[in-house]
This record gives C-alpha cells, sequence and structure tokens, in this order.
C-alpha cells in the first residue's frame, strides 16, 4: 500500500510501513532522491527569509541530504548536526535524549563543543524532514538552548499526524498516520 502525496510540486507515492501494533506511517525518504530534495530545499527556503537566521541545524540522517542542499542554494558555509552517536573528533560533545516515532527506545543527540561555541549567541533554524510527535525537535532546540543559541524557527517537509496541527513549525505539507491495516487514524 501506498500513500499519493504532492510535495514541492512533486508527485510521490509514499509507502505505508507498520512500526507498532496498530501503527503504521507513510514513509516519506528523501535520501537518495535528488529530485525531491532539491525541489523541497527550495520550497522551504520560501518560508524563511535567509536575513531572519544566522545557522540551519538538524539532526541525523534522513535530513541530511535537505540541510546540505538549503546551505548549498543559501550559500552558507556552515550547518549543524546533531548526531545520534558521540564522535572521537567530537571534542567535549553535549547531548539530549530524544524519542522518535522511528526509533525504538531512547536514543541521544550529541554536538562537539566546537559547533557549540559557535552556535552561542547565534538565531538558529531547525530543519527536519518529517515533524510527527515532536521528541527529534524538542532534543535539537534543547542542545541549541544548552549551546547557548535561540531558535527562531522551524521547518519541515511533512507533519505528520498531530503535528499537523502544530502552530510553531513551518511544513510544505501533511500526512496522516494509519492503523496497521492501512486506514488512516482520524
Amino acid at each position: 500500500m501506498t500513500y499519493p502525496i504532492e510535495i514541492a510540486g512533486l508527485h510521490r507515492e509514499l509507502p505505508l510501513c507498520q512500526i507498532g501494533e496498530d501503527l503504521s506511517i507513510a514513509a516519506f525518504i528523501m535520501l537518495g532522491d535528488a529530485e525531491i530534495t532539491v525541489a523541497c530545499a527550495e520550497a522551504l527556503l520560501k518560508l524563511v527569509p535567509q536575513s531572519e537566521y544566522d545557522y540551519l541545524f538538524s539532526a541525523e540522517a534522513k535530513s541530511i541530504p535537505l540541510i546540505h542542499e538549503m546551505a548549498r542554494q543559501t550559500g552558507a558555509e556552515k550547518y549543524f548536526i546533531a548526531r545520534k552517536g558521540a564522535k572521537n573528533y567530537m571534542p567535549d560533545p553535549i547531548h539530549v535524549e530524544d524519542r522518535s516515532i522511528t526509533t525504538e527506545g531512547l536514543q541521544n543527540l550529541y554536538l562537539g563543543r566546537d559547533d557549540a561555541d559557535l552556535i552561542r549567541g547565534k538565531r538558529i533554524l531547525l530543519v527536519d524532514d518529517v515533524i510527527s510527535r515532536g521528541g527529534s525537535l524538542r532534543a535539537m532546540e534543547n542542545l541549541v538552548e544548552q549551546a547557548g543559541g535561540t531558535v527562531v524557527g522551524r521547518l519541515a517537509v511533512l507533519a505528520e499526524g498531530d503535528a499537523a496541527e502544530r502552530f510553531d513549525i513551518q511544513v510544505l505539507g501533511t500526512i496522516p498516520l494509519f492503523h496497521a491495516d492501512g486506514t488512516p487514524i482520524a
């Protein structure tokens, strides 16, 4: 089963993937889809003037091509990625716990102290591919706060389920959550 959608002027058929006993999602995967990545980056950049933020910030991994393309289109020399694990090259990393709809259990997001120092006192625009329950978004906000930055906006390609009702996130489209049998959850 698939869920048909128009995103940034492009048609896609999102496969329905069961992630719980009676919960399925329409899987929007930008990885490997250069056409949708470029189109979504362009459309999202139209939502917030570049003069309103200093840096783009996202979490690994599915939104990395998106934030990279947004940086390329705006000529930004730097953007930030919260990593799902501490890396040896990260000096004195800061971290927060995250609970995502597509990741079982708790996970941590990390940011090296060198990146945190660059964020201090800056206006940060958060970017994600899909917002559902908002756990990853909260984790990114907490990292920015720990680093001393200010979140000035939140962008996502799609809002899923209840996230479609949030007023603090600008999105290109919405998708429902689904029962295991593929019927939308009301």
